[in-house]
């Protein structure tokens, strides 16, 4: 099983990558606009969190016209929560959500001549995942039964990458450029103070530490190890677009090239 991470550096570059799609009915959320400008690849919610079927059609068909690659970002039912709320969600539950969600959005993906790249969970299902081996080997099971050829997205140190393994997939090790760490390698819950980093600076100089030497400094001051291959802006900020536009001016100034991940066909 080959990771992206196995892959040196001139070889692999970085991937910058965003929620998006996240609008329905009548409400507008996120920054897509700007953000399409910068990323290279995109988390499009699939109606269960946040989308609906136009706006999910609607942001596949605006990710291919910029050729940023397309990945399916299941989450659990709790509009209301936006999807970041636990929920008591049993194993067959995670894998019928997350089958369903993808089947949804690729519908679109294929209307629109273009292909699935990857699945990344949102929100409360990504760290429920992370940490159960049980829900993280329901939602990559779910995802090889669709189609094995696609890359799974995790957190650096997560039982979702230790799954993608264990099913022989292709995973992506995740870091993120807008959220503080703790000394164990998990974001700073996002009712602590100082858990979102309120700069660009701060977001790009976290990236470029993880992705130069390997580190991030946590809320507490400790420095910890992290890899990445793909980074993560979440597009629902009040400065995304900002933080999406410093990130790869940055990233680019620092000789770091920028291109999605490549799944096996």
């Amino acid at each position: 099983m080959t990771t992206i991470h196995d892959l040196s550096q001139s070889q692999r570059g970085i991937d910058l990558n965003c929620d998006f799609g996240e609008s329905y009915g009548v409400y507008t959320f996120g920054q897509d606009t700007e953000l399409l400008a910068h990323v290279t690849s995109v988390n499009i919610a699939c109606g269960f969190h946040a989308g609906d079927p136009h706006a999910m059609r609607e942001a596949v068909y605006r990710a291919a016209e910029a050729g940023a690659a397309i990945g399916a970002h299941p989450g659990l039912p709790d509009r209301l929560g936006f999807g970041r709320r636990e929920m008591a969600v049993s194993a067959q539950e995670v894998f019928d959500m997350t089958l369903y969600q993808i089947g949804a959005l690729d519908a679109f993906v294929r209307a629109a001549g273009v292909s699935l790249r990857h699945v990344k969970p949102h929100g409360a299902l990504y760290h429920m995942a992370g940490r159960s081996e049980e829900l993280a080997d329901a939602f990559v099971r779910a995802v090889s039964v669709f189609d094995p050829s696609l890359i799974i997205y995790g957190q650096w140190g997560s039982e979702l990458l230790t799954a993608a393994n264990k099913h022989n997939m292709q995973s992506a090790s995740e870091i993120f450029a807008d959220r503080s760490y703790q000394a164990d390698g998990t974001l700073t819950p996002r009712n602590r103070q100082g858990a979102t980093l309120a700069s660009a600076e701060e977001a790009l100089l976290q990236t470029l530490s993880i992705i130069t030497t390997g580190t991030a400094r946590t809320i507490e001051g400790k420095e910890i190890v992290i890899q990445g291959d793909t980074v993560c802006l979440h597009g629902d900020g009040q400065r995304a677009g900002e933080f999406a536009a410093a990130l790869r001016k940055g990233l680019e100034a620092a000789g770091i090239a920028l291109q999605p991940p490549t799944p096996r066909r």
